[in-house]
């Protein structure tokens, strides 16, 4: 079975990605990308595009409701893959899947669910302007009353696309509930593209309540936050205990090499000091890895004062005489 990292705004950058990997990923998702912010050309969002040494393969994820908009993005992706050569992105995928009110809002993620015929047209918008293999990650409908994903099924197959990821719950379910396993069964047994399952696998067990359904891959969320070595774990391979420190540490290796790999490649535009690039990324992470421990309350309020590398130093100094 294979494993894939979820996309997950604010967490799933080049460097948890490479963490990852490390933990035994067969492909990672990008954070959502705005399509219309790529072709408004935003930096910042353009960035969300790189990869780096140590990861791969990748899967980029746009988001968008507008076909020019999703084109456009499309056509840069494509640049940016063509001119990196390393072979790292391998995927371009349309989320028609995220709950999230400020995204649903401006009709894309999950209310892309409600109109699969407008899901067909952005994905063949897609198709028309990238060489990259075009997916879809949406949800079963959005609400147990209006069953919507074998509609979405028919117009991913229909514009092409090489694969669908299930998240297997309704966008009224936002991230909790149910996940409806034999809805998902009865996709995987109608489909003609890959099926790749997603929804609350968080151990071995749901690990094979999902498989029992056909899927050809398992998407790993929120349970990889904590233990990006989670996927060795769910192939059943043997694991090298690392303490959450080390983890947090080894994180802010990559973020730094990630860091001047950004001021590398866009010299022009406005890279964040390395305190504040650290920082402000191990603030979102940090009370994950240490989620559960002693001494994990005592950590949130000090994260709120993390502002330079030597004050995330400092707070693993403390974590770790928990540790002992």
């Amino acid at each position: 079975m294979r494993f894939a990292l979820a996309p997950l705004a604010g967490f799933s950058d080049a460097p948890f990605r490479r963490l990852c990997f490390e933990g035994g990923a067969d492909i990672c998702y990008t954070e959502m990308v705005s399509a219309a912010g790529l072709a408004h050309g935003s930096s910042p969002t353009r960035h969300l595009l790189e990869t780096m040494a140590g990861e791969g393969p990748v899967a980029v994820q746009l988001f968008g409701a507008d076909e020019r908009d999703l084109a456009v993005a499309s056509r840069i992706v494509d640049g940016l893959v063509a001119r990196s050569g390393d072979g790292r992105a391998v995927e371009l995928n349309l989320n028609a899947g995220c709950p999230m009110t400020k995204v649903v809002r401006t009709g894309a993620g999950a209310r892309l669910v409600e109109d699969p015929d407008k899901v067909r047209r952005l994905l063949v918008a897609m198709a028309e302007n990238t060489d990259l293999p075009i997916t879809l990650k949406t949800r079963l409908g959005p609400h147990p009353r209006e069953t919507r994903i074998f509609e979405m099924l028919d117009a991913a197959e229909s514009a092409g696309a090489k694969g669908i990821a299930v998240h297997a719950r309704y966008t009224s379910q936002m991230h909790g509930g149910q996940v409806h396993l034999d809805v998902l069964s009865e996709v995987v047994g109608r489909s003609h593209i890959p099926v790749t399952g997603n929804g609350s696998v968080v151990d071995a067990k749901s690990a094979a309540e999902m498989a029992a359904t056909g899927v050809a891959a398992i998407m790993v969320g929120r349970a990889a936050l904590a233990h990006p070595d989670v996927f060795l774990r769910l192939k059943g391979r043997r694991v090298e205990e690392c303490d959450a420190a080390s983890r947090a540490e080894r994180h802010i290796a990559y973020l730094l090499a990630f860091r001047e790999h950004l001021a590398e490649r866009y010299p022009d535009d406005h890279i964040p000091s390395a305190d504040a690039f650290v920082s402000v990324k191990m603030h979102t992470h940090l009370f994950r890895y240490f989620s559960g421990m002693p001494g994990a309350a005592a950590l949130r309020a000090r994260l709120n004062m993390v502002r330079t590398i030597a004050d995330v130093e400092d707070v693993l100094r403390g974590m770790r005489r928990f540790l002992l």
